[in-house]
């Protein structure tokens, strides 16, 4: 066993873990996440996706020891208390939530594309969410809570 020690969505966690534990498993067995999905334990879909120092990661291919003194968002830790990211308001009020699967992996991967582009072309927005699969929505409607979301960003930032 090792010492695993992380920040979680503003939080320190130190726990004991088999060394061969990956930090999906962690986050949701060890710390009670489960926001984040297991959807195929090869990286091939995509819904394990968090952020690792601000970097979206495949949860399911990275071990939790390889995270030790990182800071790790999850899905949870994306709204401010009682307020929602933009793009979690905009998946909302786009009908982008079918069965909710790859909802938290979308949010992640939004969230990275608009921090660091609130104005998205929309090849931009299509490969943010290509990196994971929805077998529910055909992507447009991901795609307009995107780019709704960034207009709203780019409103906050203006006034």
């Amino acid at each position: 066993m090792n010492i695993l020690k992380l920040t979680i969505n503003g939080q320190d966690h130190s726990k004991a873990i088999p060394a061969t534990m990956t930090l999906l498993d962690f986050l949701r067995d060890e710390v009670d996440l489960t926001g984040t999905k297991n959807g195929c334990d090869s990286g091939a879909c995509g819904c394990c996706t968090v952020m690792v120092d601000g970097e979206p990661i495949l949860s399911c291919l990275m071990l939790a020891m390889e995270a030790e003194g990182c800071d790790v968002t999850t899905i949870e830790g994306i709204a401010q208390g009682n307020d929602l990211h933009p793009l979690q308001e905009t998946m909302i009020e786009k009908g982008a939530i079918q069965c909710g699967y790859c909802t938290p992996a979308m949010i992640i991967n939004g969230v990275h594309l608009l921090d660091n582009n609130t104005n998205p072309s929309d090849e931009e927005v299509k490969e943010c969410i290509s990196a994971t699969v929805c077998r529910c929505t055909g992507y447009n409607s991901i795609e307009k809570a995107v780019h709704s979301a960034a207009a709203k960003m780019r409103g906050a930032h203006n006034g």
